[in-house]
């Protein structure tokens, strides 16, 4: 079975599950959701958010054996979330390469290979010397495509975007009702 685990943020509970009901609709099989919940997790390490160094943990959570994924909750799955689970997935980590100042979006949604990922211990990500976000820990990071992290406001128009990122705010806040994508949110709530 597919595992995807959801970074939640405690300020959107509602984003964590429309995103859930997105993918479970669209999946063409069975899969896992786990929220990512700091305080359930065998780390304390917290950034801008409970799951900013959380993010990291899904490998461990999983004994290191198959692939995970792990999403940020401000998202919408507008494809089948299995086409993620079939690609090849020789690296340690996939995620989607921005360009230009957006680097810091790459962690918001990564394709794990579990069994290259042991040394993201609890120890490592709750370690304040080390930068996870960076992917130094990776022995290599491979590519998703572009449609499975559209940035809202940033990414250019393409076609089959497959994944909505909210990365401004998700369309239930009043200042982002009329963002791109704000339609198929509110469908999907």
């Amino acid at each position: 079975m597919n595992r995807i685990f959801i970074g939640v943020d405690e300020r959107q509970w509602i984003a964590y599950h429309i995103l859930s009901s997105s993918i479970i609709r669209r999946s063409s099989e069975p899969v896992s959701i786990t929220p990512i919940i700091i305080d359930q997790l065998p780390i304390k390490r917290k950034g801008l958010t409970g799951f900013t160094f959380a993010r990291y943990v899904p490998p461990y959570l999983c004994g290191y054996e198959g692939k995970s994924l792990f999403l940020d909750s401000d998202m919408l799955v507008l494809g089948d979330i299995c086409e993620l689970f079939e690609l090849p997935n020789e690296e340690a980590v996939s995620v989607v390469p921005f360009l230009n100042n957006f680097t810091f979006e790459r962690p918001s949604v990564m394709l794990f290979n579990n069994e290259k990922c042991k040394n993201l211990t609890p120890e490592y990500i709750d370690d304040e010397k080390t930068h996870p976000q960076s992917l130094e820990w990776a022995e290599s990071v491979g590519d998703l495509p572009s449609e499975w992290n559209h940035l809202v406001g940033y990414s250019p128009p393409q076609d089959n975007v497959r994944l909505v990122h909210y990365t401004q705010g998700v369309p239930g806040y009043k200042e982002c009702r009329n963002c791109e994508y704000a339609n198929e949110w509110f469908i999907e709530r």
